[in-house]
């Protein structure tokens, strides 16, 4: 069994997930729908759902993405048209980088 990796992430983060767990509840409760219904339509257990809900970084980003989505938090300020804009102008300016990055490696000047 492979072992598990400690990641840390920082103070940032953990306060972002923290606060899209308590808007993901916060309008679930508002829309008066259960766990279990939240977890029912999204596909995911209910469990999950309380991770989420609580801002658990280690869970699935297109599992909170659904839910997120089926209680009606916005995640980004856009409707779908504007996404779908902004993802094209993303490829675009991807298409014009390089495809890998590598650091130039630094010339060592030996003789003594």
């Amino acid at each position: 069994m492979p072992k598990s990796i400690t990641r840390t992430y920082s103070r940032y983060t953990h306060e972002a997930s923290s606060l899209l767990g308590g808007l993901i509840r916060a309008a679930r409760k508002e829309r008066k729908l259960t766990a279990q219904e939240v977890a029912d339509r999204a596909g995911i257990s209910r469990g999950l759902l309380q991770r989420i809900e609580k801002g658990d970084l280690k869970c699935e980003i297109g599992a909170v993405f659904e839910v997120s989505a089926i209680v009606g938090v916005k995640l980004f300020d856009a409707d779908e048209t504007t996404l779908t804009r902004h993802i094209r102008q993303t490829e675009d300016k991807l298409s014009l980088l390089p495809k890998s990055v590598r650091k130039k490696s630094k010339v060592v000047h030996d003789d003594f």
